[in-house]
């Protein structure tokens, strides 16, 4: 299975360009797309409704629109659920209502959409293909980097976890131990680490995150950024391009779309300046066609944008 995300600069087309490339690989391959972008057109541009589930567009595409509000909605009452379930003796000091404030924490859009993207991956053995449409640089450059922010945090989590237990252990064995037939009322806690649900718990969900993040690093996995022969176009794909490396992300293809008669000097100067940035990373010029969104698809592009994915 191959995974390909398509980023850009808002409006420079990489909803349309994903659905084009996912179009065309299903000529040959089984395809996934989704449409992880809040401003979602992944209906539009195939011209049909999509809702809840999937939507199969032809013998060989699925369609997949991801709505990020439920989403999040679900990530919050999932880990809710787990942290009142682990510290079900704070309710007795009422601070489990504290975890009603989560959801104004910063960073749940990003963790559900990471957490979605890992459910994609592993759900989608059926696929040869899945093609990720992202939100805008911002918050796709901050989920992408969730995994290595994640996994570092987690470590020193693990580290003052074990810590804690080890004062547990300290002060069960000078507490007097219970008289046979003896109740005792008081909350007993876990001071080993197998029996401990929060230590597991950060261990479980860093084995996550490593696999996730060896996948999105790895040879089956790559991205595409598309952009537009502007100057703003052109000083947004540098930013991307730049955090792309510094998460160690591969990027594999250029896409130049929306190219005239009139901005073909700029079009060759922007793919000079990213083709250097990039050390060589092949571009591909798609043309601004007044056909497009006539009798044909949006999606259904002239120019090859998948022979260099294969």
């Amino acid at each position: 299975m191959r995974i390909v995300f398509y980023t850009g600069k808002g409006g420079v087309g990489k909803s349309t360009i994903a659905a084009a490339s996912a179009w065309q690989l299903s000529r040959t391959r089984r395809v996934l797309i989704v449409s992880l972008d809040p401003a979602h057109n992944l209906g539009d541009i195939f011209r049909v409704t999509l809702g809840k589930g999937d939507k199969r567009f032809n013998e060989n595409l699925v369609l997949r629109e991801i709505d990020l509000k439920k989403l999040s909605r679900n990530y919050l009452e999932r880990e809710i659920s787990v942290l009142s379930g682990t510290y079900k003796y704070l309710q007795a000091f009422n601070l489990d209502r504290y975890f009603s404030v989560l959801k104004y924490s910063p960073g749940i859009e990003e963790y559900a959409l990471l957490t979605s993207i890992d459910e994609t991956i592993r759900g989608g053995k059926d696929f040869d293909y899945i093609v990720f449409d992202t939100p805008p640089t911002g918050l796709t450059l901050r989920f992408l980097a969730l995994p290595q922010v994640t996994m570092a945090w987690i470590d020193r989590l693990i580290q003052i976890r074990k810590q804690i237990l080890e004062k547990r252990y300290t002060i069960q064995k000078i507490m007097r131990p219970l008289k046979e037939g003896e109740n005792n009322p008081e909350v007993r806690l876990d001071y080993t680490e197998e029996g401990d649900e929060v230590l597991q718990r950060l261990r479980f969900l860093n084995e996550n995150y490593q696999g996730l993040s060896r996948i999105l690093r790895s040879e089956q996995c790559g991205f595409v950024l598309v952009f537009n022969p502007d100057l703003l176009s052109l000083r947004e794909s540098e930013r991307i391009v730049e955090g792309l490396r510094d998460l160690k992300l591969p990027l594999r293809l250029l896409i130049d779309n929306k190219v005239t008669e009139e901005n073909r000097e700029t079009a060759a100067k922007a793919e000079e300046e990213l083709r250097t940035a990039t050390g060589g990373v092949p571009v591909e010029r798609v043309l601004l066609s007044g056909m497009l969104g006539g009798e044909k698809g949006l999606y259904e592009i002239p120019e090859d944008l998948v022979s260099i994915l294969h």
